[in-house]
């Protein structure tokens, strides 16, 4: 270490990442530089590997591109700093009701008559200034009936979700937005020839934003307020937010608001917030991928030139007081129980918040921190989690913890705890710091190339105000950090009673207040309108993007490695390996395999315990993986060429020479038994088992699981067994790495040992999908506010040459927010937040297709919500207009989609499966073209149409005691037994 940083530390040792940070600023090779070019100036930092500019623009629009040709396609964000935290406090939720009417349109857009539509929207505005204010039931029931009488009569001239049509027909992907404590963030990928059109619609987006169809959105709203008071971890993180920070927004406030707010919302206020903080100078473009900086600066710059600075008023809180004494919280729900503690630190630009990644990987990592050596390899706990939560005004490092089988949430904290103390006093290996910061390097390898990941993390600098040249630094920072410094950081920041701790608790949570839906209308949908300013902009001209399809003769090798197949890919870009053995058996063959599997993490052999191997694996910077599906089973092993052959030794060591541990193994069954129970208090979990149930039958490949008998007869060498045997199986080898085929062919070793015949298992169960003949009802009861439906059909086996058919009809029907589905049951009946439909191809040609549609509702929109579903399903509306959006957004991203690396594994290995010779999107992209409605119509009646459906349903059986769900089929409840099998 350095001379100039010891005595830095010697001198005051208290501030000792702030004068680290400072001592190696001076000899850091990221500097901030200034540029100019074309007559705009930037500034950028030296040695940035993201190549990226940071410009203002004149009226104060922050404007940040990177440029990265890996495929002709622009991630982008463009950001406000604003969001829950400065909503108004007597209308809390606004920032995020705003962020949903951003896609309502403007005065130009999403409007078929503007003249005729803007005073019917004047009476809505003020009629629901009306109505916040009147505190009257009767009157606001009145008040609420001439909204709805107005919104149906303003709807006539509304075009619903001509934004996603727009960005449609460009082929963007991904369009959404989301709202946090202090960012509200607009989302798009876009190919890179769309730029001019893109650019042009943003614009006009924040131009004059009109809050049409806002009763119907508004509906969306509550129902995204109801779901999430159905999902525990969100209260639990609510809870902890609302007791850590007191005095500041982030805990007064919740980014979806009060229930109370909810049902008293003001156009007038939400307009206001938007002329606040929508303003330039607040406001950032982000843009990551395939385009010259040069032209997109001036291109922007003439897009959102016409924007007006203004001041943004400062949020101003109370500092918060140190935490002198536990501060505890309980929430109670049906899902499983644990804990999770939260301690506060400063806010994202502050030194201490990037040692705060430090410690936190110091305590969790997943492979090798303090708490899953000592707690989850020890099996003391079933999980555990500890990661900062960076803001601007604070921090907090969280840590959860999950409970073995008899535990309580009391042991579990004194458990967490103790591995902090152990921090505090130095126990632990200053190796840890080093195996963390070769990590690190692993990680902004892999980051260096997507285009998402770059742009998000510089949406993160901005909106948290963070310097980019540091963050570059980092991790050279981290490598200059010593035992000394943790030490003294944690014993700073984290005691026995400056924390925050919530006790999620099972129970039924009797203090949740759902919000209810008022009546409402369903709107007019207008699917064949189109505004004059959609015509604009799909005329402005762009240069095609040529498709590049995977050849398989040429992107992949295929060669011999003695005698077994290998596929490889070479990696051009950096020094990541990804080594996968993937073997021709799984859970149908041996029940036991995916638990031996599982047993695997906490084994060793007789030379080298399983934490060795752990902190072996990390400090290396590789990830080994295992695991087992129906048919398949795969070993893989990840991280750096350099560190390659040790690596795979590593791995082989282990597989091959693993013993059998005896008090490893009593806890591990003690822990499948916790899993398996936690599992059915998990309301994903039951409906994934309905929808087996659904496909297959009573016997499922979801429930061909041991029963608890059979695991307290298991042996821990059975277990073993089956890995040594499983070691010794004839795979198939996929590599993606910087070795070329000649040095993999010299440097790889084959997983078996010695000169004797490979392992054959004999086959086992065989599922088939059972054909839907007719209509019946699965139903589940889960003590939820909402109530889930999945309808299942199990169609014909795979046929290739439905492929386009299947592509254009799923973008057509639903999905995506542009669909049948999402238009006519969301946007227009506001019976879902979230809903969607689609025909799914099996990733095997022996499988058959299946038919899935899905709704969330409430349980007095419940039959409202099933028969709108089933009309859809029943008969398919006509959009030209739609029609025309998903050729071309299909069309688009097909051939602006590049498939690279190790997805031309993937996709080789998934044509295989179906009996696919080539790459099955040439086909599509050359079948789109000439596929019309009435296609996408015999289509549907031939495989949807009047056929039957099994209903899965999922929610509180007194809340649909009235809903005659036998009008639907014939009903069985399952239990939870008959879903899980144990």
């Amino acid at each position: 270490m350095i001379t100039k940083f010891n005595i830095c530390r010697k001198v005051l040792l208290a501030c000792a990442f702030v004068l680290l940070a400072n001592c190696m600023q001076a000899q850091s090779r990221y500097q901030w530089k200034t540029g100019s070019s074309d007559g705009y100036s930037y500034r950028y930092v030296s040695n940035d590997p993201t190549q990226s500019r940071f410009y203002t623009l004149k009226n104060g629009l922050t404007v940040i591109l990177s440029k990265n040709t890996k495929q002709p396609r622009i991630q982008t964000y463009i950001a406000t700093k604003a969001g829950s935290k400065t909503d108004p406090k007597e209308h809390t939720g606004l920032a995020h009701y705003l962020e949903h009417m951003l896609f309502k349109g403007t005065d130009r857009y999403g409007s078929s008559d503007w003249h005729k539509e803007e005073p019917l929207l004047g009476q809505i505005y003020a009629l629901y200034e009306k109505y916040n204010h009147s505190r009257d039931t009767a009157e606001r029931r009145a008040i609420y009936k001439q909204i709805d009488l107005v919104s149906g009569e303003a709807s006539k001239f509304a075009i619903p979700n001509e934004y996603d049509k727009l960005m449609s027909n460009m082929g963007a992907k991904g369009s959404n937005a989301f709202t946090s404590f202090e960012q509200t963030v607009y989302v798009e990928d876009i190919p890179n020839n769309v730029i001019d059109k893109y650019l042009s619609v943003q614009a006009e987006r924040f131009r004059n934003p009109v809050l049409r169809l806002f009763h119907t959105e508004l509906e969306s709203v509550y129902e995204e307020k109801n779901i999430n008071l159905d999902k525990d971890d969100r209260k639990v993180m609510e809870a902890m937010f609302e007791a850590i920070f007191p005095n500041n927004n982030y805990g007064k406030q919740t980014v979806l608001g009060s229930v109370e707010h909810l049902k008293n919302p003001s156009l007038k206020a939400i307009q206001q917030y938007y002329e606040t903080y929508y303003v330039p100078n607040n406001m950032a473009i982000i843009m990551s991928g395939d385009f010259d900086p040069k032209a997109v600066i001036k291109r922007i710059d003439q897009a959102f030139g016409y924007m007006v600075s203004k001041p943004v008023p400062e949020y101003i809180f109370e500092k918060e007081q140190p935490i002198i004494h536990p501060i505890s919280r309980t929430v109670t729900g049906p899902s499983a129980e644990y804990l999770t503690m939260g301690f506060r630190f400063p806010g994202a630009s502050s030194p201490d918040a990037q040692m705060l990644n430090l410690v936190a990987d110091m305590l969790s990592n997943r492979a090798a921190g303090l708490m899953d050596i000592n707690l989850v390899k020890s099996q003391k706990l079933l999980s555990v989690a500890a990661y900062p939560q960076l803001l601007k005004d604070y921090s907090i490092l969280t840590i959860e913890g999950s409970p073995v089988e008899g535990q309580t949430l009391e042991e579990v904290k004194k458990l967490l705890l103790g591995e902090i103390y152990k921090l505090q006093h130095g126990d632990f290996s200053e190796d840890l710091i080093t195996s963390i910061v070769n990590n690190e390097k692993k990680s902004e390898m892999r980051k260096l190339g997507n285009s998402p990941s770059v742009a998000y993390d510089l949406l993160s600098n901005f909106t948290s105000e963070l310097d980019w040249a540091k963050e570059l630094d980092y991790t050279h920072l981290l490598s200059k950090i010593t035992k000394e410094d943790i030490i003294h950081f944690a014993n700073k920041y984290l005691s026995d009673s400056n924390y925050v701790v919530i006790y999620k608790r099972q129970g039924i949570d009797t203090g949740v207040v759902k919000v209810f839906k008022p009546a409402i209308t369903p709107v007019t949908v207008n699917r064949l309108a189109e505004s004059t300013f959609f015509k604009q902009i799909s005329a402005i001209a762009e240069q095609p993007i040529r498709p590049h399809w995977i050849d398989f003769n040429q992107d992949l090798s295929k060669f011999k490695l003695l005698d077994l197949d290998v596929l490889a890919v070479h990696n051009q870009e950096n020094e990541l390996f990804n080594l996968t053995y993937q073997f021709d058996i799984g859970q149908w063959d041996n029940k036991l395999l995916d638990l031996a599997i599982g047993y695997l993490e906490f084994l060793g052999t007789k030379e080298k315990s399983s934490e060795k191997f752990s902190r072996e694996f990390y400090k290396l910077a590789s990830d080994f993986h295992a695991s087992s599906g129906n048919e398949e089973s795969m070993i893989s092993i990840s991280g750096l060429n350099s560190n390659f052959d040790v690596s795979v030794d590593l791995l082989h060591d282990l597989l091959h020479h693993c013993v059998a541990d005896e008090v490893a193994f009593k806890s591990y069954i003690e822990r499948v038994k916790k899993m398996r129970a936690n599992d059915k208090e998990d309301k994903g979990a039951i409906m994934e088992g309905l929808k087996a149930y659904a496909q297959y039958g009573a016997k499922s490949p979801f429930n061909f699981t041991l029963t608890d008998r059979e695991l307290d007869m298991l042996k821990a060498e059975d277990l073993v067994t089956v890995l040594h045997n499983l070691a010794d199986v004839k795979p198939r080898i996929l590599y993606y790495g910087p070795q070329s085929v000649n040095e993999l062919m010299k440097n790889l070793k084959p997983l078996k040992n010695g000169s004797s015949a490979y392992y054959k298992m004999a086959k086992g169960e065989k599922f088939e999908e059972k054909p839907t003949v007719e209509n019946k009802v699965l139903f589940a009861h889960y003590p939820m506010k909402q109530t889930e439906i999945f309808w299942v059909r199990t169609a014909g086996l795979f046929d290739r040459q439905l492929m386009p058919t299947v592509a254009f009809y799923n973008g057509y029907f639903g999905g995506g927010i542009g669909s049948i589905v999402f238009q006519t049951l969301r946007e227009s009946k506001a019976l879902a937040y979230s809903t969607y439909a689609y025909y799914k191809q099996p990733q095997k040609k022996e499988n058959h297709e299946i038919v899935e549609a899905y709704i969330g509702t409430q349980s007095d929109k419940f039959k409202d919500a099933v028969s709108g579903m089933n009309e859809l399903l029943t008969d398919l509306p006509e959009s030209k207009i739609g029609v025309e959006s998903v050729r071309e957004n299909l069309l688009k991203s097909l051939a602006s989609e590049r498939i690279t690396g190790a997805g031309i594994l993937l996709s080789y290995l998934e044509a295989q499966r179906r009996g696919l010779l080539a790459d099955p999107r040439r086909a599509i992209f050359e079948a789109i073209p000439k596929l019309t409605y009435n296609d996408l119509k015999a289509f549907h009646v031939n495989k949807i149409s009047h056929k039957p459906f099994t209903y899965c349903i999922i929610g509180d059986e007194k809340d649909l005691k009235d809903s005659n769900l036998s009008s639907f089929g014939d009903i069985k409840k399952v239990s939870l037994s008959e879903i899980f099998g144990y």
